[in-house]
């Protein structure tokens, strides 16, 4: 398994890859401008040459990140490809001086093992409701919250 940052060609893949889960409701659809301009927050995982999976590190203020569309190929889940991306993540936050980094997601029980804790949404700063705004489900928000203190 490669791990790099994502390159311009890929941005059909993540998309294809995130979209396909958002279809079965397990995490919501990204539009591609969304992935072109936040393309320098993604890495991917590749095997043989193939996008595998991808997620994003997302800086939203001096002291926190979020982990965001993080979505493994079918056939990759339960390799800990997901989790490699998330101790990458991790690790980027750590270096860049961040203490905390958050998650909004359907899958909170793989995120508890990489360490992250359930909060309660409302217990997020405002900053982090920002891109909300654009999202189909706002301001009914069903996803699970969820932090790890660095």
């Amino acid at each position: 398994m490669f791990y790099r940052k994502a390159k311009i060609s890929d941005v059909e893949s993540i998309h294809g890859l995130i979209n396909k889960y958002a279809e079965q409701g397990l995490m919501l659809a990204r539009p591609r401008t969304m992935l072109y301009e936040c393309l320098r927050d993604f890495t991917v995982a590749e095997d043989e040459g193939r996008l595998v999976a991808a997620g994003a590190l997302h800086i939203l203020w001096e002291d926190l990140a979020e982990v965001r569309a993080l979505a493994v190929a079918p056939e990759y889940v339960g390799q800990g490809v997901g989790r490699v991306l998330v101790e990458r993540f991790a690790q980027e936050a750590r270096d860049l001086g961040m203490p905390k980094v958050f998650t909004l997601t359907y899958q909170p029980g793989f995120f508890e093992k990489c360490g992250f804790t359930t909060v309660d949404k409302e217990d997020l700063p405002h900053k982090v409701w920002k891109e909300c705004i654009n999202c189909p489900k706002f301001p009914n928000c069903d996803e699970n919250a969820l932090i790890m203190e660095l």
